[in-house]
């Protein structure tokens, strides 16, 4: 046990040095208009994960970021909500990155259709090429070629964490008009109830270093408002792990 305890830290202290990138699949930028523009390195990524004989998803869990089992995680407590059980058909994720919460939601449901806006290149066309997904064209801050009300599925798993308080709200209205009469709407975001003084503390003194700008908080409140106003209602609510702490995963339905 020793051993494999030495031997992920050294992996681990190599990832550091190799890509000088932890906690998160996406480093956002300081310019944060809703984009990306500054990521974990495709091939030096794909390279270290086949290293550590783990897929690319389980790589980024158990050694990057030091939470293992935490995307299975988060799948699973949205499978006893009941969301995959609905059998979406159509599926739009917003900054899937690595691909790691892609890959397992297509193990949970089987859609016709699955979108992405994804403004990494590298990871747009691997996920393209791997899973069969259709890449769509983003400006990082809206899904204007998705129609009005097609999806069922809109999702978004640690994004908004990353972007400023204009970059997720722009999403938020564009999920809710993309989303179809019934459907669901999953993201977390960094509330309140993730921000405890202990919480606080540790990412003071932890997290973000050279990086002021992750984490992001968002009000809950704020976001539960917000979609009421855009005919969704939350569903349900859980926290999950991110970093040193926590973010807080929201589940909203769209009226029918």
């Amino acid at each position: 046990m020793k051993a494999a305890d030495e031997q992920k830290s050294v992996l681990k202290s190599g990832v550091k040095r190799l890509l000088g990138r932890t906690g998160f699949d996406i480093v956002r930028s300081a310019n944060n208009l809703g984009g990306v523009d500054d990521f974990i390195p495709f091939e030096a990524t794909m390279k270290a994960a086949r290293a550590a004989g783990l897929s690319v998803g389980d790589y980024i869990d158990e050694v990057m970021n030091g939470t293992p089992g935490a995307t299975q995680s988060t799948i699973d407590e949205l499978r006893t909500l009941g969301v995959y059980q609905a059998k979406p058909d159509t599926v739009l994720e917003i900054g899937p990155g690595s691909g790691r919460y892609l890959e397992k939601t297509l193990k949970e449901c089987a859609p016709q259709r699955y979108e992405i806006y994804e403004t990494a290149a590298p990871w747009a066309t691997y996920l393209v090429d791997t899973f069969d997904v259709i890449a769509q064209p983003t400006s990082g801050s809206s899904l204007t070629p998705t129609p009005d009300a097609s999806i069922d599925l809109v999702q978004a798993h640690k994004v908004f964490n990353t972007v400023t308080f204009l970059g997720a709200s722009r999403y938020f209205f564009e999920m809710a008009r993309v989303t179809r009469p019934g459907g669901r709407i999953v993201f977390d975001v960094m509330t309140e109830t993730c921000l405890d003084p202990a919480a606080v503390h540790a990412w003071a003194t932890e997290g973000g270093s050279g990086h002021d700008s992750y984490p992001a908080a968002m009000p809950r409140r704020t976001c539960v408002d917000l979609f009421a106003t855009l005919g969704c209602s939350l569903e349900a609510s859980f926290l999950a792990p991110m970093g040193i702490a926590s973010t807080e995963v929201l589940v909203f339905a769209k009226a029918a």
